[in-house]
């Protein structure tokens, strides 16, 4: 089996001189670490290949293309191709100037343009057809980050039983951010990462965002994180924090060259403590409140004067954005500012420098550090934090770490602070600088020895496994569906059989939910088909529901089929007049009445519709959050009240039914049942009083459950448009006994 790894860039970017191509390491903590996963996968398991796809880095003409493939196929990568233009409004435009501001909660930031947005489904869609030119039918699919939502949804409309995960590196925001996006935009991204089979974030917080936001926007509810996508298909979201790879930076910070560069670091620097600031520019990582904090506790403790010293080490990111030039220069007049203020001639508190790192270097900092401070304003996960956690072989360093970087859930015993609370970075420094070395290394102690059991390898394992648990769990719910065989037989029995009943729901069986009952107004296609069945006089069609005898009857009166309302009230048996099914009192309505109008409107979307043996409270069109907390208020309110009564509560989809007990499903069936022998017996529904309609059927019934849900029924049948395909068949069948 193939792991294909899909990212927005490839591990390694492509440059082109005098005709030649040549590769370079991408960096980011993605690369490093899926990277570390795929080769330790492959050496656990040399069966076990991988494929990286992404972009190169530059645009490449298509005269270059073949040749950019065959070298990155050398090192078990394809390319997607894309043009400078495209790539700048999807990469500068949609993805750094929309999502990124807005998952890392920076909304006044954020640019809602209409080409940018054009230009991300373009790219999605360019990376949906360069996997299918290299997907095979055993590949595993593995989605990572914010630049390609769309993708798990464009590759599963295209190849429906591919496994595909789904990783977002960066935070998933509130709903109340999420919501900002345009609704076109915000329920498309939504269905994009749907589209997976297992979804990860980095901890719990996002996790339940994410969550929140599908029942909020889409309307779609979870159980302990697994979601069913219109009753058809099982997806997990979970929470997956990204590890390190623990054992290669002990290894490393070991190295002689990282202490050789260490100690040549602290001999230039002399005596003073030194509190490294490591981070790549962008004003999601609070690089001014950090220094601003610094000052003031300067300012605040004078005796750390010529005793400390700030190592200010900002990566160079986004070049050519003029947000981020200003950015910098505000970073340079800053320190300089401060040095001016604080520093002497043989002292600067801070030592600034700008330009990318390389690892040897960033290993020798964290060797030398006797504090880090990371204090991000927002971030997915943070791996600086914990790789100066893992680098410190010594067991000494304090860590100061954000509670808004998703590290701070894994790094408790760090010093937590508020990066918004100067006061809190003010008091972390001293605590820090002055903290007793024993205490040092009994925090640090915990966390290393968290780190090293849950690395990166690990994390990876912890995704792809649990991505394989999910495709079981949907073969084993699809090993229910109606296959080709049972199909046929059934179609046999159906066509060789003298004397037929087809009990048939409606409402979710024969036709999708409505957020209004009465606008679910059977079409043409549906009625034409119900009426070839009727027609057929070894037939007895009966619709089986809980709606309102007089809506039943206006929409199928005129057909020659028996009807069952108000789930099993009332009875018109084929070309018969209505008759209830047992007489019971109804007098109790005026006390229930009240309690469901009460709750109509304290949950505006939700109302109250009687029939005439039960009361009914819909609530599909109101808000979902707030309507599942009534609806688990009045349950129990009502469960209460009916207590020792007559009457029974029955949760259906979007409603509460109260209604006298023995009235059901099953009942109305066993009465039909018992006036005449039948060689056929066909039952569909997809809900809770179906259920009882399928315990009372004979042995040799056919009963089939519309959706993936657990249920008395023998067969699966995912959605209406399949019963209804069920049915077209069933009228095709000319064969006579």
């Amino acid at each position: 089996m193939r792991l294909v790894v899909v990212s927005n860039r490839l591990p390694f970017t492509a440059s082109s001189k005098d005709g030649k191509l040549a590769f370079r390491a991408s960096p980011g903590g993605l690369v490093s670490g899926l990277t570390a996963y795929l080769e330790s996968s492959r050496q656990g398991s040399p069966s076990r290949d991988y494929l990286w796809v992404g972009w190169p880095g530059i645009e490449i003409d298509e005269g270059s293309q073949d040749r950019l493939r065959s070298k990155a196929a050398k090192q078990q990568a394809s390319p997607v191709f894309l043009d400078a233009k495209t790539m700048d409004g999807f990469y500068h435009g949609f993805c750094n100037s929309t999502i990124w501001p807005l998952f890392h909660y920076f909304p006044t930031n954020a640019r809602f343009d209409e080409n940018d947005w054009a230009q991300y489904v373009k790219v999605n869609e360019v990376f949906r057809d360069s996997l299918l030119k290299v997907v095979q039918p055993n590949d595993t699919i593995w989605v990572h980050d914010y630049h390609l939502m769309l993708l798990p949804q464009l590759l599963r409309a295209k190849m429906p039983d591919l496994p595909i995960g789904f990783f977002l590196h960066t935070p998933f925001p509130s709903y109340d951010v999420f919501r900002t996006l345009p609704t076109k935009w915000r329920r498309a991204i939504l269905e994009g990462i749907l589209g997976a089979d297992l979804i990860g974030f980095h901890t719990i917080d996002y996790t339940q965002h994410f969550l929140r936001c599908i029942l909020r926007i889409l309307g779609i509810e979870h159980n302990f994180g697994q979601v069913l996508i219109d009753g058809e298909r099982a997806v997990r979201v979970d929470t997956f924090p990204m590890g390190i790879h623990y054992e290669q930076i002990r290894d490393n910070v070991k190295s002689d060259i990282v202490q050789q560069e260490a100690r040549a670091l602290r001999d230039r620097l002399g005596n003073p403590k030194v509190v490294l600031s490591l981070d790549r520019l962008d004003y999601t990582k609070g690089i001014k409140h950090r220094l601003e904090a610094y000052a003031t506790f300067l300012e605040r403790y004078p005796q750390w004067l010529r005793k400390v010293v700030l190592m200010l080490s900002v990566v160079p990111s986004r070049l050519g954005s003029e947000h981020y030039e200003q950015m910098k220069e505000e970073i340079d007049k800053l320190v300089g500012s401060i040095n001016g203020r604080f520093g002497a001639i043989d002292w600067n508190p801070i030592v600034y420098r700008y330009r990318f790192l390389p690892y040897h270097q960033l290993l020798s900092l964290f060797a030398m550090s006797d504090v880090a401070l990371v204090t991000p304003l927002r971030d997915g996960m943070n791996l600086i934090a914990k790789e100066y956690v893992a680098s410190r072989a010594d067991q000494k360093g304090v860590l100061i770490l954000s509670e808004m970087a998703g590290a701070s859930r894994e790094l408790g015993e760090a010093l937590i602070i508020n990066p918004n609370d100067e006061s809190e970075i003010v008091d972390a420094l001293k605590t820090g600088l002055e903290m007793p070395e024993e205490e040092q290394v009994r925090r640090n102690q915990v966390m290393q020895n968290r780190l090293g059991r849950y690395d990166v390898i690990r994390w990876g394992q912890d995704f792809t496994g649990k991505l394989n648990s999910v495709k079981d769990q949907q073969k084993r719910f699809n090993a229910r569906l109606m296959d080709k065989s049972t199909r046929e037989k059934l179609i046999k029995d159906y066509t060789s059989s003298a004397n037929r009943i087809l009990f048939l729901d409606y409402d979710g069986t024969l036709s999708p939910f409505k957020e209004r009952p009465e606008t679910a107004v059977p079409g043409a296609v549906l009625l034409a088909t119900l009426n070839a069945l009727a027609e057929d006089p070894r037939n007895n069609l009966v619709i089986v529901s809980g709606r309102h005898r007089d809506l039943l009857h206006k929409w199928f009166g005129p057909l020659s089929i028996g009807i069952v309302a108000e789930h099993g009230a009332w009875i018109r048996e084929k070309d018969k007049d209505w008759l209830p099914a047992i007489k019971v009192e109804s007098n109790w309505k005026e006390k229930v009445r009240p309690i469901l109008q009460s709750y109509e409107d304290r949950l505006p979307g939700s109302f109250a519709e009687e029939k005439e043996f039960s009361l009914v409270w819909h609530y599909r069109a109101a808000d979902p959050e707030l309507a599942s907390v009534r609806s688990k208020e009045l349950a129990d309110e009502l469960g209460y009240f009916t207590e020792n009564t007559e009457l029974q509560v029955l949760q259906d989809s979007k409603s509460i039914e109260v209604r006298n007990v023995g009235i059901d499903k099953g009942m109305a069936a066993k009465l039909l049942l018992s006036e005449k022998t039948f060689d056929f017996v066909l039952a569909v529904g997809d809900d809770l009083a179906d259920e009882e309609l399928f315990k009372v059927l004979p042995e040799k019934s056919y009963s089939i459950k519309v959706g993936l849900a657990k249920s008395y029924a023998k067969f699966n049948l995912k959605n209406h448009r399949d019963v209804i395909q069920l049915l077209t068949d069933l009228t095709k069948t000319t064969n006579v006994p």
